[in-house]
């Protein structure tokens, strides 16, 4: 599901005020399919200036949830959310602009609200920004700044930045070339079920003694025990 917390606890928690108690029920019926009771809780909310109500009614105009899909209207929500420094909504804006979604594509403002989210630590945002600083998307082409951007998604367990931090050690884009790094995270993300970074881990193999990749799989073995942090 897109822009929403599921945390069990995060119910407990929102229960506190009526407002966040009303959106805590929104959630919940929203989780239930039961989109008229989420749009009845929301709508209010949003309109009264509740950021995550603004977002998550994005969401559902976004993709057509209880109401007919509206990407203007996504894109209004979003806005009024991400002018709130809501990180979620920051994000979801940045996937508008850089698909083009109700609103003409433009890459640096896609840059602008995944910069925004990202240093919130959003890890998808981080990823996408990542992305456009490697294809020199809306801003100068610059893989070290690709390489910080996906590697603290990859620390936050994104196996889709795990996967392309390999790659980069592999090729020595925007860090030094190694490939015991390149078969770490390959590993990873293997782990993690990447069909592709368990074929690039055997091609990186041919490149390495059975001494490195046993040290390379005790460092990830500690990696991933330090939840992906100095690896």
């Amino acid at each position: 599901m897109k822009g929403f917390l599921t945390f069990p606890v995060l119910l407990i928690i929102l229960l506190g005020t009526p407002a966040f108690a009303d959106f805590a029920e929104g959630l919940v019926a929203y989780e239930n399919g039961d989109y008229a009771t989420a749009l009845k809780e929301w709508k209010p909310l949003a309109e009264q200036g509740h950021a995550q109500a603004q977002s998550s009614l994005g969401v559902m105009y976004e993709l057509g949830k209880g109401v007919v899909q509206d990407y203007k209207a996504a894109l209004k929500w979003y806005k009024l959310a991400a002018d709130q420094g809501y990180a979620k909504a920051q994000h979801n804006l940045g996937q508008m602009y850089y698909q083009g979604l109700g609103v003409t594509q433009d890459y640096k403002a896609a840059f602008k609200w995944y910069k925004l989210a990202a240093e919130q630590g959003h890890n998808q945002a981080q990823f996408n920004l990542g992305v456009l600083r490697m294809q020199g998307q809306g801003v100068t082409q610059d893989y070290k700044a690709a390489f910080k951007w996906f590697k603290l998604a990859a620390e936050q367990g994104d196996a889709k930045a795990q996967t392309i931090l390999g790659v980069m050690y592999f090729n020595g884009d925007g860090v030094t070339q190694d490939y015991t790094r390149a078969y770490i995270w390959w590993h990873i993300a293997a782990l993690q079920g990447v069909e592709h970074a368990a074929k690039n881990r055997i091609k990186v193999e041919k490149n390495m003694t059975p001494k490195d990749i046993s040290k390379a799989q005790e460092i990830a073995k500690e990696c991933i025990a330090k939840i992906y942090k100095d690896c």
